[in-house]
């Protein structure tokens, strides 16, 4: 199974998920295709990880349809999860065993044998600069380590949608842009990606198309850069000191760097920050809200 670019690999069509009298996802519809980064965002609690694993097959939806590749994932579970590969937000790795012999036992559960095992686990290890720890317990890993290990351990069966769910919360700039450049390899490779983040940089970076969920609803969907031109073109400028997504800062939205200072020549209050609109700009105007790690 090869997915020609530009085909639609995910289907979701009026997605609905209930779990009791709580409705945590109401009529989600959106399309992935084949070779591209897309991006599911939204705060905590919004219905990302629930969508996640629907599409993995793991939660039941309640109503609407969904095609993976072809499959229902309530029917057709583990044959789509050959094709697939996942990072969920918590690692799952044995601390007891060793670099190396965790990546071994994932090789069997995708009948990889001898050599070739062997081989795709020293080149996946090496492409994230692991291989020195190969025999190390993975309970002497550094965080950024850990994630770069269950990052590459998604990958062994060669994945058609690769799904990465919060990969880089919590990690240093130097690991996160390690994953970065990663992520674009796969994609240039052909390997079609459903991304979760927080960071609104990461999003605008790294997506071809992106959908915003929020309070289990689809908000907004759209590639980053028509999204902030049809919501936040021009500049904006933020008012007070400290971060300017600090909470109580002032925002002010202009649609050129003529219009600004026009204003400012008429003696309007210089920010403490101009800079072009942004992804965050987006969010926050059409959620009320900033998209932080610890939403």
């Amino acid at each position: 199974m090869n997915p020609s670019k530009g085909e639609t690999i995910v289907d979701i069509r009026g997605l609905g998920k209930t779990y009791g009298s709580a409705e945590v996802l109401s009529d989600v519809s959106f399309t992935i295709k084949a070779g591209e980064c897309f991006g599911l965002l939204g705060p905590n609690g919004a219905g990302k990880s629930t969508i996640i694993k629907v599409i993995y097959g793991v939660v039941a939806r309640s109503r609407g349809d969904l095609q993976v590749m072809g499959f229902d994932p309530q029917v057709d579970a583990m044959e789509l999860r050959r094709h697939l590969g996942v990072v969920m937000q918590e690692d799952a790795l044995d601390e007891a065993m060793t670099v190396r012999n965790n990546m071994m036992m994932f090789c069997r559960f995708h009948s990889l044998k001898g050599a070739e095992a062997a081989k795709r686990v020293d080149d996946l290890l090496e492409s994230m600069s692991l291989l020195m720890k190969a025999h190390a317990r993975i309970s002497t890993l550094s965080g950024g380590m850990r994630r770069r290990l269950a990052f590459v351990r998604s990958l062994l069966s060669q994945p058609k949608l690769l799904i990465l769910d919060e990969p880089t919360t919590g990690l240093d700039p130097a690991v996160r842009h390690a994953l970065w450049d990663k992520i674009r390899e796969l994609k240039r490779g052909g390997t079609t990606i459903l991304l979760t983040t927080h960071y609104m940089d990461e999003a605008e970076l790294l997506c071809d198309r992106l959908v915003v969920i929020d309070q289990g609803r689809v908000n907004i969907q759209g590639k980053p850069r028509q999204l902030i031109d049809e919501h936040c073109p021009g500049y904006v400028a933020v008012f007070g000191q400290g971060s300017d997504l600090a909470a109580g800062a002032m925002r002010r939205e202009y649609a050129s760097l003529d219009a600004y200072s026009l204003e400012l020549k008429q003696g309007a209050m210089a920010p403490h920050v101009l800079r072009p609109a942004n992804l965050e700009d987006v969010f926050l105007k059409l959620t009320g809200r900033v998209l932080k790690e610890n939403d």
